[in-house]
């Protein structure tokens, strides 16, 4: 079901008391440390390929590690749900996640995905102190490094160059759930395709249509006529 347009960005805002009606499984994850995990250092690997911790120095990995969980979750779990004073911040190692705001009627919009070496996260509303105003959720089947909110904080306070990496890809990642607003607005099937294609091109054939379509605001039926087969 398409996502109306036409309503205000500030009734969206309101929208977590809504989120029951996006119906999404609850399938808690596995978790376990990277001490632990018996593909350690791989994941250690990919820890520092990530847009944010690869900022850490060397010297801070030994304070930094013990904080983070390694998390599987399943494709469709719910990782953060959407009104909830649930606050948690996630480094994407393998899958895709979505954020998505949805309302009583059971419509939903999905604001942004992001896959492998980025990240997602509840810092603006830990520091407006107001619930999650959007779900986190595994759109395949994901394995994150999370921590709660307030020691993710308390790691940047001590260390103020990955707070201002941090702080700046938060601010991209505004821009970037505007500039998708935007496009819904402006842009025809065929340009928001283009788009997508043209900024991510290394997830456009590891989304299922559906989700896909989703995201672009269209019907799959529609998607169908404006992707081309190959």
């Amino acid at each position: 079901m398409r996502f109306n347009l036409d309503w205000p960005w500030h009734i969206i805002r309101h929208l977590p008391r809504y989120h029951a009606a996006l119906e999404l499984p609850d399938s808690g994850p596995f978790m376990t440390s990277i001490a632990s995990h018996p593909q350690r250092n791989t994941i250690r690997v990919q820890l520092k390929q990530n847009v944010i911790l690869r900022k850490v120095e060397a010297r801070f990995w030994d304070e930094l590690e013990p904080k983070l969980e390694i998390s599987e979750y399943a494709k469709g779990a719910m990782m953060v749900t959407q009104g909830s004073g649930q606050m948690e911040q996630f480094f994407i190692l393998e899958g895709i996640l979505k954020r998505v705001v949805g309302n009583s009627e059971g419509k939903e919009m999905i604001l942004r995905l992001a896959a492998e070496t980025d990240m997602d996260t509840s810092y603006a509303a830990w520091r407006l102190e107001q619930p999650t105003p959007y779900s986190i959720v595994a759109l395949t089947n994901c394995r994150v490094a999370k921590m709660p909110m307030e020691t993710w904080v308390e790691f940047l306070e001590h260390h103020a160059d990955v707070k201002n990496v941090f702080e700046y890809e938060i601010m991209r990642l505004m821009s970037e759930v505007m500039a998708h607003t935007i496009t819904l607005h402006l842009l025809d099937a065929p340009g928001r395709l283009a788009r997508f294609e043209r900024k991510h091109a290394d997830l456009i054939d590891r989304i299922p249509k559906k989700e896909l379509a989703a995201y672009l605001n269209i019907t799959p039926e529609t998607l169908s006529r404006v992707k081309p087969k190959k």
